[in-house]
């Protein structure tokens, strides 16, 4: 990234990332501009390509590269030339993982004069395979646990419906009566309760679905995350809302088609 003779001289450029171009330049052109770190004046020397955000969810692109002596003489004023915070090392492919790490492990260990046997290690070596198989099991207990209350959801959500629906052929007892006396079958007022609970799964599904999408780009807006929506998640939503409108609306649908005419014509 940086040239011999920017490590050698401890030189105040500095690299940039997509997100610190847009922050502080917007649409300009970046490249020989000054940028303020801890007061300290660098120029911008080149611009990093797009990475996208971490398997943890931080944005790579949020960075700023500058030479390790710069940052150890001019920043952060160590004393000691050869010490740093952090090394990232990235390995040719993921075959070679474990025991380029092994070998971090001892190069570090000799570096640091620690005796086999003896001394605990004073450093620690993490690799992204193990950051990630972390956050994935994370994001499945997070992926159980919302499904979890999703469930709940719907099931409350269904027993309202249904609730609804039995309100609904009460008070239409005198409108079933006189359908059927005219010839509707039971069947037709079955399928005309059921379609009327699967509108109303639906509508509620939309509504839901259309809250969570104005949801996520809110919170897209304001927290600087990028979203993405899947059709598929969308279209299933949907399916489910038909499904619990045909589960809990069968019921009331039932037995509205199960009154007797002459009872229903009756009821005041």
């Amino acid at each position: 990234l940086f040239t011999q003779k920017d490590i050698d001289g401890a030189t105040k450029v500095a690299l940039v990332g997509q997100t610190v171009v847009e922050n502080l330049f917007g649409h300009e052109e970046p490249i020989g501009k000054i940028i303020r770190i801890k007061k300290i004046p660098f120029r911008v020397i080149g611009i990093l390509s797009k990475k996208g955000q971490s398997p943890i969810g931080q944005d790579q692109d949020d960075s700023i590269y500058i030479p390790v002596t710069t940052a150890q003489k001019r920043l952060f004023g160590t004393t000691f030339p050869g010490m740093v915070r952090m090394i990232v090392v990235k390995a040719k492919n993921s075959e070679i993982l474990q025991d380029a790490e092994k070998s971090i492990t001892a190069l570090l260990r000799q570096r640091h004069h620690l005796m086999e046997g003896r001394d605990e290690d004073d450093f620690s070596v993490r690799n992204l395979t193990e950051m990630l198989a972390t956050s994935e099991q994370a994001a499945k207990v997070m992926s159980i646990l919302l499904g979890s209350i999703a469930s709940v959801s719907l099931i409350v959500g269904g027993i309202g419906i249904m609730n609804i629906m039995l309100v609904s052929v009460t008070e239409r007892t005198r409108e079933i009566g006189i359908r059927m006396a005219v010839g509707a079958r039971p069947r037709d007022i079955l399928m005309q309760f059921l379609i009327e609970a699967i509108v109303l799964a639906m509508i509620g599904g939309g509504i839901g679905i259309i809250t969570g999408v104005i949801g996520s780009y809110l919170i897209s807006y304001f927290a600087g995350w990028e979203i993405y929506l899947a059709t598929g998640a969308i279209l299933l939503a949907f399916g489910f809302s038909a499904v619990v409108g045909v589960f809990f609306g069968f019921y009331p649908a039932r037995k509205a088609s199960g009154l007797a005419p002459v009872e229903c014509l009756r009821y005041e």
